[in-house]
């Protein structure tokens, strides 16, 4: 299908404001979307965004949104129906990053923030919208869950992050399947798995050996051929999954000393710092 796909296609994407949910939001316009709704929790931002992409003439709309919440995304999920209608394509894009050991982390600001934002938002999200999804066969429908390769390793300085993607493409995958074993073959769930990517939000990581940091441009530009395809599950770089198969290949012992030693995954955290707020 292709950019048939996003062609007077209705799109959601939460974290909009910057980064990568900008980029998303870019393409968009570009492949012809009807409408493309920005939800971020900086209003400024999104806002000016949106004004910025809708002198292209697609009706471009940002919405101060904390989807931490579910009030919140319940209270905007109702203006969006009213406003632009359901949305055909849901990318959920928002998340936030804590690096430290798992004992300095704050209960509340750390750990429950951080589930309740890389997790529980796509679900509560994509729970309010996919009945009508469901409903509507009229087109194809997508549904785009941004996770991490943090989600498929272990790895130090990670604890709650990593549990927070690891859920995601359980999530994920399980949706995907049950859709599927449902009949509704018209709406398909992309994961996408990248290892750290150049937004800030990791800034001071350090890729593990033969694994590049992502540009934003080369992350988004995969994830979204993707969500195009209705490919199951995108793994960027290629030693992502190489690191998958050897962590199911070799013993537990083995495959910290490999991960360690040879490839420094579990040093790759040592020296970040995150973005400035």
């Amino acid at each position: 299908m292709g950019e048939d796909v996003v062609r007077g296609a209705r799109v959601l994407i939460t974290g909009g404001a910057r980064g990568m949910g900008e980029l998303y939001a870019r393409r968009a316009v570009a492949g012809g979307a009807r409408s493309v709704a920005l939800w971020d929790i900086d209003a400024p931002a999104v806002v000016a965004l949106a004004r910025d992409l809708s002198a292209s003439g697609v009706d471009v709309r940002g919405y101060r949104v904390d989807v931490s919440q579910r009030d919140d995304i319940g209270a905007a999920a109702q203006t969006l129906r009213a406003e632009l209608g359901v949305p055909d394509i849901l990318v959920n894009n928002a998340g936030v990053v804590r690096g430290a050991p798992f004992w300095e982390h704050d209960p509340e600001r750390d750990i429950e923030a951080t589930i309740r934002i890389n997790t529980l938002a796509a679900m509560w999200l994509t729970r309010e919208f996919l009945p009508e999804l469901i409903a509507d066969r009229d087109r194809a429908k997508r549904i785009l869950n941004i996770a991490s390769a943090a989600g498929t390793l272990a790895n130090p300085n990670m604890s709650v992050y990593a549990a927070s993607k690891w859920a995601m493409i359980g999530w994920s995958e399980s949706l995907r399947l049950e859709l599927a074993r449902a009949g509704h073959r018209h709406i398909s769930v992309t994961t996408f798995c990248p290892s750290y990517v150049s937004t800030g939000m990791f800034a001071g990581a350090r890729g593990p050996l033969l694994t590049p940091i992502l540009t934003p441009r080369q992350a988004t530009h995969a994830a979204w051929r993707g969500m195009l395809r209705g490919t199951p599950l995108v793994l960027r770089p290629w030693t992502v999954k190489l690191a998958m198969a050897l962590r199911g290949a070799l013993p537990t012992r083995a495959w910290d000393a490999v991960a360690g030693r040879v490839f420094h995954v579990y040093s790759s955290m040592d020296h970040f710092t995150g973005r400035a707020h």
